[in-house]
Formats: C-alpha cells, structure tokens, sequence
C-alpha cells in the first residue's frame, strides 16, 4: 500500500552507493573492442581485403561474422541488383550449422514477378566465395552461406584471444544510458521465489546491456515504508532480540513480523474488549503515523530495521555477483512529485471519482487495461501513484535513455496501466520504459519442504555440492578452497535451473535435477570449464604462442564445427539483448560445451607434434574464454578445478 508521506522528504537519506566485487575481480579497464588495425591485418595474412560494404550496425572490427555479412551483402546486391540496406538485416542464422552459417530467404528481398527458388540457384551460381566463403547453396527459396573455416580460425581465434573477458563486447549502446530496476525485496519479508527471479535476470540483463556499450545503473528499490513498519515496530517491542537484530536482521524481523501478525490476528478474533486505539493494530497505525510525522525516535528505528537489512542484502546479493549502484524505495520518493503527479492527472482530465475514491479511466485508450485507483477515498495515494512519481524523479535525476523493470508477470497489468499513465501526462520518455516480466517458481522449498529464505536455499545447494565434491577424493585434495568451489557450484545449480528456458515459463524447483553433473545443468557448465581450464594448465605450451599457431592443421570436422560455433557468440548476445532472455545464451553455452566435449576424442592435445598441438590448444584456448564470458554475463563464477 502506498501512504502519503508529508515527512518524506526530511528523512530522506542519502544511503551511500553500495557496489559489490565480484569473486573473480578484474581491475577495471575500459572494454576492449575490436580495431579496424587489427582486422585488417589478419585478413593480410589470408591474402583477402576487407569488403568495401560496411552497412550501418554492423561491426565487423568486433564480430567476424559482421565481416562475413558484409561481404555477403556486398556481392549478392551487385548480382541481384537487390539494395545493401534490404539485404544485410534478411540474412538470418540457420536453425543449424548444416542448413549453413548465414542463410537469406530469398522472398524477403521483395522481388516481383520472379520465382524466389529460380533466383535461388542463380545466385548461387553465380556467387563469388573470394576467399571469405566456402560454398554458397541453394535451397529453395533459401540460399545458404557456409563460411570458409580458414578465415574463422584466424579472425575467431585471434580475437578471443586478444581480447579475453571483452570476446563479444559490441559498442551497440555507446552513449546511452540504461537504468536496470530489478530485485527490490519488502525489508521484513522473506526474499522469496520472485525476488530471486528478479535478481538473477536483472543481474543477466544488467550486465548484457553493459557489456554490449551501454552505462547501465543498477537499482534496487526497496519495499521500505508503510504500515507494515509500524506493526514490526509494535511487534519488535514484544519480540525483537537485539543480539539478533545486529546477526541475522532479515530472519529476525521476518520472525518478529509473523508472530506480531498472529498476535494481531488473535486479538480481532477475541471476545475481549479493547479500549479505543489500544489494540495492536491502532498501536501500529499510530506508529506509523508518527514515522510520517517525522518523530525522532520512530524515524530512527525504522532507520535502524532498513540499514540492517540492506547490509544482509549486500552480502546475499554479493554471492549471487550482483551489484548494485543505487538502493532506492518507496521511502524515497519525494511527496512533492507525488504531489505535482496528481496535479497533472487533475490537468490532463485524466481523473474520475467513484464513491470518494479517484481513478483514470485506462479503457478510452486500451479496453485492456481497465479502470487504475490512483488515491483512495480517504485521500491517501496508492502504489501506482509512487511509480508514477518515482519514475519521473529517476529521468529528472539521470536522464536515461531506457529504463527496465524487472518484474513477475503477476505485475503485467500494473505495469502496463502505469506505463500508460505515463505517456497520457505526454512525458516523452515514457516510450523508453520496458517491463521484462518472468513467470513463477513452483515449489521452491527447503529440503525439509519448509517455504525458506535465498540464504537457506543457497546454503543447502552448497552443502549437497560439497557432498558431490567428497565422492571423489583425489580430486577434492587437489582443490585449495572446497567451501568455496562448492558454494559457487551449488549457486550455478540454483541460476542455471532459473534461466534455462523462456523466462515466462513457470518451472518447478527441482533439487535433485539441479544439483545433477548429468545434463544440461550449472554443475555441468562449471565441469566443462573446469576441463577447459586443466588442458590448458597441463599443456607444455606457451600461451603466447597461441595466436600465431597454423591453424591449417586443423582440418577435423569436429574442430570446424566448433570454430563455427564460436564465431556465433557476439551474435547471440545481440540476439540477447533483442529478447531479454538468459536462455537463448544459456542454450548456446550447452550447444558449445556438447561440442567441445566430442572433440576430445579426436582433437588430442597431449602426445603431439608441438606445431599440431598448439593449434588445437589455440582452439581448446578460444572455447574456454568464450564460455567463461558467458557465464560470467549470467552472473556465474566460472571454477578453475573441481
């Protein structure tokens, strides 16, 4: 519920940027992206020059497969007389790398009066593969491109290893800016299913918008006010410990909250009589109302109760690789924006009354999106009318670009209505507001079947992780820190699990298959680099050298499928971004890892001629860096053993 709160702005506090370093910490540098330079002198190096297309949006300095769309693009206007600007966006990715690397339906080049398979086998006929390509087919109306793996070798390779952690950087957002609203718990109340949803896809998106150009803040905004505090502070009189106040502030307050709230609920049911503003529940309105008026006392341990949880936050959301830079809440939204919020309702003609309560009649502008209560008939605003003004207090502050919400699908009609509130108070950047919503988690319980905090959920994947770990003893004596391999292997299980299909879709949690080394889960991401990264550990071979290797010895089929692979990356971020979805790169990292896992029958690192060896080690080398920085993009800690 959202209160008015003429106070507000008194106690309004400047909590202090609160930014959480990753487990593996890099100092911070600039993104490395691609240079032209560099580009051009690989090419040197086949004996092919860079195509003279270069179509807006592409950048074939940071992503090779741009270079090859270009060049594709370039030809296929000279032979169809087709234009450049309709060709480069209709070449697609195949469902397949047999159906070839880039295909175009050839019906989405507008051509009348043609059959699009007869223009087909022209084309392909015709094609010059100069060196970029391999071979160019015609299937019906599509016409595949298959990229000569020699040129994949040298720009795909060379350029994870070059760039390392920025493989896949793209400047898509350079100069905008992005603020990524996602997480935002109650204080007092478990951080359940929902939140961590919100969390776990708003730290992927977060970190996608970032790594493809953009200046993303982070923002958490808290359920921090209301009357909910003045039952906690009722309930914390009778309840509250202070030993466990200061040790575990969220679980104690949560305990508080729930045995108040029995209390209260006994209290309204009793036969007893009360004496007026006595009961519970009028000593917690009264509460309350004295935090609105900004008593010193009240203010103060509400203060005390919203710092203490932040700090747990921080330490939860530090095993989880999120950051935050700015904690918000509903406390900080200013009452004057409210204010000047309804002012404009008032001037807009947006306001109706309907038994003393007011309302914007949604339907003359989406039938949809029904009738929304912005102020109840006793004068106080609600929940809608705090987004409002807490909207247009973050674009007068920061002046994004775009701002995103991550939140559950239960929430669509509320974001939808606010979003259109928005734009009939005509502020422009209303249009620049998105709502990434995410279905439920069925079952999310403790093993014991309990309904449990984050904490306990990821203590108890922790615990099974390190039972795993145990089974096989040499191993584990090799591992210098097993608590902590556990903790982020049991971690992975719990994100994989999250992100693994289309956000929308509810999915049950499900201990056993998300702990499991079988399948497509976190643990077996973190086994496939944890392998990636010992064939290099082991290997007798300098790392510089790596680049420079003849990559012309590696003619395996399974070694030109996974350069392929690799070369798709960049792309599957910008595809990413398009979606807002984890899964399309989690299902890429499994594709990459199922591959990498049938080359290790045939590409043999150790037992070779050192020139063969280091060619597949280049590649070996490439994979492992690519799928490092997926997972890190999905808020995982990649392990080195395991």
């Amino acid at each position: 519920m959202l209160i008015k709160l003429p106070y507000c702005h008194l106690i309004k506090r400047a909590f202090a940027t609160k930014v959480v370093t990753p487990r593996i910490a890099p100092e911070y540098r600039p993104t490395m992206l691609g240079s032209v330079e560099s580009l051009t002198n690989n090419l040197n190096t086949l004996s092919l020059k860079l195509p003279e297309v270069n179509i807006q949006g592409s950048f074939p300095e940071s992503n090779p497969v741009d270079l090859l769309r270009n060049y594709i693009t370039q030809e296929l206007s000279k032979i169809s007389g087709v234009d450049k600007e309709l060709i480069f966006p209709a070449l697609e990715w195949g469902t397949t790398l047999e159906k070839g690397d880039l295909l175009i339906p050839v019906p989405r080049l507008r051509i009348k009066g043609a059959n699009p398979k007869d223009l087909a086998e022209q084309w392909a006929a015709a094609f010059p593969k100069g060196g970029y390509l391999k071979d160019v087919i015609a299937q019906g109306p599509f016409l595949q491109f298959f990229f000569n793996t020699s040129v994949l070798y040298k720009l795909v390779i060379s350029d994870a290893l070059e760039r390392g952690d920025d493989f896949g950087a793209l400047p898509l957002g350079k100069g905008q800016k992005v603020i990524v609203e996602f997480s935002s718990p109650n204080i007092a109340k478990p951080f359940h299913a929902g939140h961590l949803r919100s969390t776990i896809i708003g730290g992927f998106i977060s970190n996608l918008y970032e790594k493809l150009g953009h200046e993303v803040m982070r923002m958490n905004y808290l359920g921090d006010w209301g009357k909910q505090f003045g039952v906690l502070a009722v309930g914390f009189e009778r309840y509250g410990d202070e030993a466990k106040l200061k040790t575990d502030p969220i679980n104690h307050l949560f305990e508080v909250y729930v045995k108040i709230n029995q209390d209260i609920k006994a209290q309204s049911e009793s036969t007893e009589e009360i004496a007026e503003g006595q009961s519970l529940d009028d000593q917690a309105r009264a509460f309350f109302k004295k935090m609105e008026n900004g008593d010193e006392s009240a203010v103060s341990l509400w203060k005390r109760f919203r710092e203490l949880s932040i700090e747990k936050y921080i330490d939860t959301y530090a095993r989880l690789n999120i950051k935050y830079d700015l904690y918000s809440g509903e406390s900080q939204v200013p009452q004057e924006i409210m204010d000047e919020a309804t002012k404009i309702f008032e001037e807009k003609g947006l306001l109706s009354e309907d038994q003393g309560a007011k309302l914007i009649d949604l339907t003359k502008f989406n039938k949809k999106l029904g009738k929304a209560i912005v102020q109840k008939k006793d004068g106080t605003s609600l929940y809608l009318t705090r987004d409002v003004g807490a909207a247009i207090d973050r674009y007068r502050k920061y002046k994004f670009d775009k701002m995103i919400y991550v939140i559950a699908s239960q929430q669509d009609l509320h974001t939808a209505q606010f979003f259109e509130i928005l734009k009939r108070m005509d502020f422009e950047w209303a249009k620049n507001l998105t709502h990434i919503n995410f279905g439920m988690v069925l079952g999310m319980s403790s093993r014991k079947g309990t309904v449990v905090f984050l904490d306990t959920i990821l203590e108890e994947t922790k615990e099974k992780m390190h039972d795993v770990m145990r089974k096989n003893d040499s191993k584990y004596q090799q591992i210098a820190n097993p608590e902590e391999v556990a903790d982020l292997v049991g971690i992975s299980a719990v994100m994989i699990q999250d992100m693994q299909s289309k956000r929308i879709n509810n999915y049950e949690f499900k201990w056993e298959r998300m702990t499991s080394f079988e399948g497509d889960t976190g643990p077996y991401l973190q086994y496939a680099h944890s392998r990636l990264a010992s064939i290099t550990r082991n290997a007798d071979i300098d790392l510089a050298e790596l680049p420079g290797a003849d990559f012309g010895l590696l003619v395996e089929p399974q070694a030109e499928y996974l350069v392929r692979l690799l070369a798709q990356y960049p792309d599957v971020l910008r595809t990413s971004l398009k979606n807002h979805e984890p899964s399309t790169l989690v299902t890429y990292l499994f594709k990459l890892t199922h591959q990498v896992s049938s080359c290790y029958d045939v590409l043999w690192v150790a037992g070779q001629e050192k020139p063969l060896a280091t060619a597949r080690l280049a590649l070996y080398a490439s994979a492992r860096q690519v799928l490092y920085n997926g997972m890190l993009l999905l808020g995982l800690t990649p392990v080195e053993r395991m």
